[in-house]
């Protein structure tokens, strides 16, 4: 009888067990779930981020070149009024610009003879920084064309 007793508490405790590790199994099977849906959600975001990032790339690029439009008629625009003045008032304003940039840019931008009589009046170390950049400038054009 006692045996019956002992085998009747194992069986129910492993009853009692396989219970259990049937609730453990359904839990692990929800968090699965879970982590999957999350996963999914979350490949989503990352589509929508890349999307997003798309756009706004082509965004900056179109304001890059928004910018340098502007920025090429505003030259174009200042290479004209240099190319007005007496080349010796030109020359000393292209000396004292503070950006040798803004200087190549506006002599870029004008007149081959006009330019060089204002280069001629220009002070020479910023005529060798203008060169240099002009240089550049029309590496640049030459690879574009």
């Amino acid at each position: 009888m006692r045996f019956l007793i002992g085998i009747l508490f194992l069986i129910s405790s492993s009853f009692a067990q396989v219970e259990e590790l049937k609730k453990e199994a359904e839990k692990l099977k929800q968090i699965r779930d879970e982590i999957k849906a999350t996963y999914q959600k979350n490949e989503a975001l990352l589509e929508q981020i890349k999307k997003e990032k798309q756009a706004l790339e082509l965004l900056k690029k179109e304001i890059e070149e928004s910018k340098k439009k502007i920025q090429d008629e505003r030259y174009k625009k200042l290479a004209k009024v240099f190319e007005k003045m007496d080349p010796e008032m030109a020359g000393q304003k292209l000396s004292k610009m503070e950006s040798a940039e803004d200087a190549a840019y506006i002599i870029f931008n004008m007149n081959e003879k006009k330019a060089a009589a204002v280069l001629d009046n220009t002070d020479p170390i910023m005529v060798s920084k203008i060169v240099k950049i002009l240089t550049r400038l029309k590496e640049e054009s030459d690879i574009k064309n």
